[in-house]
């Protein structure tokens, strides 16, 4: 069985590409460009999403499909490219890489698209699994400078909170559902065994750091023009509609999501405050 990883050179993608290589699967790698680094032993195809000549060379000989396509604003089209291209071609399994609550955020731009590739997924006679992770531990690891010289947690999570997962759990999961039967037609909601709120979070930092770390609060007028700062307005808008999203409708695990995952993984998913501990030495090391 030879899986196409879509994704795979992402922070998530790339630790599906570990777990399937501790699987001993046959693995295709798309990238965009040549010389793009890859892991050893791992067949490279070079080809764009918004190629479909090029994709469909990707999938020539290939059983299953892992999509993973990026938060851009042509992502709908992406992922409908390589989605019908494998139901041209008749693929075994396709596990789909969506988000969490995706049915409730319709108004947030990359929840939608996600939206729309698994309704083309269940209306169609192609065998799939969606994976739907909520958000990722490791965001976080980007907080460095926030936590450590300003001392504050600035990711407006709100008072309600979050079940952060960690994205080694969702790597595992998903090579699992790739390489394992039981899974076809099987949507799995990927949570974090813990809700946690922004001042939650907040007091996790302050006990790790020694220090007085501060939730910033939830101005999302402040939060997207920070986001402007580092990002196209375009996906500042985005991602601020998905956190105000957060605020308003919340983004806690669901009745039986972690007993659903322990039950896949063989083992509790991972909890932030151990993700964090790790994270705190790597920056004091």
């Amino acid at each position: 069985m030879k899986i196409l990883v879509v994704g795979g050179t992402g922070n998530v993608g790339a630790e599906v590409v570990k777990e399937l290589q501790k699987r001993n699967a046959d693995i295709r790698l798309l990238v965009r460009k040549e010389g793009a680094p890859t892991p050893k032993g791992v067949e490279v195809a070079i080809g764009d999403l918004l190629d479909p000549v090029s994709v469909q060379k990707a999938l020539d000989g290939v059983d299953k499909l892992y999509l993973l396509n990026g938060v851009t604003p042509d992502e709908l089209t992406q992922g409908l490219i390589a989605y019908d291209l494998a139901k041209r071609l008749k693929l075994k399994h396709i596990v789909y890489h969506s988000v969490f609550r995706v049915d409730h955020f319709k108004d947030v731009p990359h929840f939608a698209s996600k939206l729309a590739v698994e309704n083309a997924l269940r209306e169609f006679d192609v065998p799939f699994t969606i994976i739907r992770p909520n958000y990722f531990n490791q965001n976080d690891a980007t907080l460095k400078d926030a936590l450590t010289k300003v001392g504050i947690y600035p990711m407006p999570l709100g008072q309600v909170g979050i079940s952060a997962v960690d994205i080694r759990d969702i790597a595992e999961a998903t090579a699992i559902a790739l390489t394992s039967g039981g899974h076809l037609g099987k949507t799995y909601n990927l949570n974090g065994p813990e809700v946690l709120s922004g001042p939650n979070m907040a007091s996790i930092w302050s006990g790790l750091l020694g220090k007085d770390i501060r939730y910033s609060g939830d101005d999302m007028d402040a939060f997207e023009e920070q986001m402007r700062k580092r990002a196209p307005s375009w996906s500042a808008f985005d991602i601020r509609m998905m956190f105000q999203g957060y605020l308003e409708r919340g983004f806690a695990a669901e009745a039986g999501d972690v007993e659903t995952l322990t039950e896949l993984l063989g083992h509790t998913p991972r909890r932030y405050e151990d993700f964090a501990k790790e994270t705190a030495s790597l920056w004091k090391a």
